[in-house]
């Protein structure tokens, strides 16, 4: 109940700190309305506003975040209540070294996973919990598919032609239509590991939660190198990032398959000085509509904050709104924004924004199992743990994902 009038309290600050800052920007737009420029007070205002208005949105994510999280007292969990015998001895293996328990567990682990570089299997429940923590803070999780595998790679058709469809009278010859647009797609899953220390002493200690410590270590690091190479990746050792393809402003009916579309806001490095929400409206308008049920905008936070300023032409309404529902993020034009800092920054020619289906257009791939090394030798008087997982990601429609370029064409 606490947390559910924080929110409440929250979410009704944002709205009149959105209110505010509408305000404070009607003056800035009429300033430039009638003198050609507007007075930096107002800018100023309106980066303190934003801030303000940024930290309130992460505030009611975060209590949002922990309302959804089973709750479980710290002793519980130090003491091992409700835990498999798997998790209990993993636990041991890492508080202690002792890892004499671990062995029949690992036997029946290696029956369908195989392990060729050492380290001992994670018990599914913390692996679990290492993934919903992933979900929580890497943003392509929560908008893209994902598909779990025990082998190296995924494999899977695409049927990206139109058949021609023809009438036929009662008596007429059918004849074959082309389907030229079968092909194959393929995504190989890379290895990525994270290595968290910790001293003796520490581990040692009974009242520290070695669990949710190592938790938090390793999926923290996880989300931070995923995020990145889902977005911006080069595909060599590593998931590719869809922001890597080569992107044309050619229409889904003539561009060659593997290849992104986007729309030029018609200044490099920069939206344009007059009506700016118009290339956000036309880069909309190019996802097709049978993709917009589940489109989803995708941008850094200080271009979040440029386009909260805009104005649609016709209206003058607002295109930007915050997220005042319990559990609705804020909007763009509709659609929910999801911020991603890994996302490239504005510069000419950079893809900053990116709107679509995520979920149909980008795949990413965990193959099960994940490992942990525990090393208390080579980094004495601290013990590492070398955790491995391996994760795969591409872009799989090259039509459900439209980008917008900071260039002037």
């Amino acid at each position: 109940m606490i947390e559910m009038n924080e929110v409440r309290s929250a979410t009704e600050t944002l709205a009149r700190a959105f209110e505010e800052y509408k305000s404070v920007n009607d003056q800035r737009l009429g300033e430039i309305e009638r003198k050609g420029s507007a007075d930096m007070l107002h800018d100023d205002k309106l980066g303190r506003m934003d801030k303000s208005i940024n930290d309130l949105q992460d505030a009611i994510s975060s209590i949002k975040t922990s309302m959804r999280r089973p709750g479980k007292s710290a002793y519980a969990v130090a003491a091992g209540e409700g835990d498999s015998a798997h998790k209990k001895a993993f636990l041991k293996y890492i508080a202690k070294g002792y890892d004499a328990d671990l062995a029949s567990f690992q036997s029946k682990a290696l029956e369908v996973i195989s392990n060729s570089e050492g380290g001992y299997m994670v018990p599914p429940e913390l692996s679990d919990r290492i993934v919903t923590r992933q979900f929580d803070t890497t943003p392509m999780r929560q908008i893209a598919s994902v598909m779990t595998i025990s082998t190296e790679a995924v494999e899977m058709l695409r049927d990206t032609a139109d058949p021609v469809a023809t009438w036929i009278s009662e008596l007429g010859v059918p004849a074959d239509t082309a389907d030229n647009g079968i092909g194959r797609i393929r995504i190989p899953v890379h290895e990525l590991y994270a290595q968290p220390k910790a001293t003796q002493k520490l581990l040692d200690d009974a009242f520290i939660n070695v669990e949710e410590w190592l938790i938090n270590k390793i999926s923290a690091k996880f989300s931070r190198a995923e995020n990145n190479a889902v977005v911006v990746g080069d595909g060599i050792g590593q998931p590719r990032g869809f922001t890597s393809y080569s992107a044309v402003t050619t229409d889904d009916a003539t561009r060659a398959w593997g290849v992104l579309q986007y729309v030029p806001t018609g200044v490099n490095g920069a939206f344009a000085t007059t009506n700016p929400a118009d290339v956000l409206f036309d880069l909309m308008h190019k996802l097709r509509v049978g993709y917009h049920p589940d489109a989803t905008w995708i941008m850094p936070r200080a271009v979040s904050d440029m386009i909260r300023k805009f104005k649609e032409n016709t209206t003058q309404a607002y295109i930007w709104q915050p997220g005042l529902q319990a559990g609705q993020p804020a909007t763009l034009l509709g659609f929910p924004v999801v911020l991603g800092e890994d996302m490239p920054s504005v510069a000419t020619g950079s893809f900053s924004v990116a709107f679509g289906s995520f979920k149909e257009g980008y795949t990413i791939v965990d193959r099960i199992g994940m490992q942990i090394l525990r090393d208390p030798y080579t980094g004495a008087p601290f013990v590492k743990f070398r955790c491995t997982k391996r994760t795969g990601g591409d872009v799989v429609n090259f039509e459900a994902i439209k980008l917008l370029s900071f260039s002037a064409s």
